[in-house]
């Protein structure tokens, strides 16, 4: 898998809360576990019941797609019936990831000689990466889904249990962004390959991993400090939400009776 800086189961809304195995924008630090067991059978995959493509299937399906794609980013069919191709990632993390400090960039050189930068420092920090970036990856039909979440971090040096993230494919349907998080052992491309290159009709979008309970033993102290930093920015902007909702109504209600206790009884 190839990474170019040109950048399971179960939907859910943007406009829902589903505390089971949901994960949505609105969903913070904290889960309720309910039904585990009851949802993992609820959200059974569409894609497991159905039966492997055959290699002629796959071939028209890389022709089809090929014919739709307008970018040069085609996919190619090779002789043992595996493929490759390419596959856009949108990074929505809302939280501070770990990397190295004081590292310089990855050069071309250190990705062609595969050099691991962040293990030639112990010293760590935390910072934001910059929310709706875009990652284009090349991989073939075999590239599972910790694979890609894996290439991405090391791109960024992210020094993070990959565990703590999870890959999502994001749909268009009646009007709503819906969300499903993929299995680990899913292969991207082959999604993109039924999905066709239309990206509304699928993207794929890295989140946090917000399923189950927080294993709180797997962050680091720095990490733990930042979540209480953004939670006490949350609660002030929650706080200053609600005042500003209460004051425009007290404003209104004072009018309201300024105007009444001016009319003739």
């Amino acid at each position: 898998m190839t990474v170019d800086s040109s950048m399971s189961s179960g939907y859910c809304s943007l406009d829902e809360e589903l505390e089971d195995c949901f994960f949505t924008a609105k969903t913070t630090f904290f889960r309720n576990v309910q039904s585990k067991h009851l949802s993992k059978n609820v959200c059974k995959s569409v894609e497991e019941t159905l039966r492997p493509p055959t290699l002629q299937e796959i071939k028209q399906k890389i022709d089809s797609y090929n014919s739709r794609e307008k970018n040069c980013l085609g996919m190619k069919l090779s002789e043992d019936g595996t493929y490759t191709g390419f596959i856009k990632v949108h990074l929505k993390l809302r939280r501070p990831v770990t990397v190295p400090a004081g590292i310089r960039p990855q050069s071309i050189y250190d990705a062609i000689k595969e050099v691991n930068l962040a293990a030639t420092t112990d010293k760590r920090t935390s910072f934001y990466l910059p929310l709706d970036a875009i990652k284009q990856l090349h991989i073939s039909s075999t590239t599972t889904v910790s694979e890609v979440i894996q290439g991405l971090l090391k791109k960024f040096m992210v020094v993070d249990n990959p565990q703590k993230f999870a890959l999502f494919k994001r749909i268009h349907k009646d009007g709503q962004v819906l969300f499903q998080k993929l299995s680990v052992a899913d292969c991207p491309l082959y999604l993109r390959l039924l999905a066709g290159p239309d990206t509304d009709v699928l993207s794929f979008v890295l989140k946090e991993n917000e399923t189950g309970e927080v294993e709180w033993d797997a962050f680091s102290i720095p990490e733990l400090q930042n979540f209480l930093t953004i939670l006490e920015k949350e609660e002030q902007d929650k706080i200053q939400q609600v005042q500003k909702k209460y004051d425009k109504f007290r404003q209104k209600l004072e009018e309201a009776l300024r105007e009444s206790q001016g009319k003739p009884g």
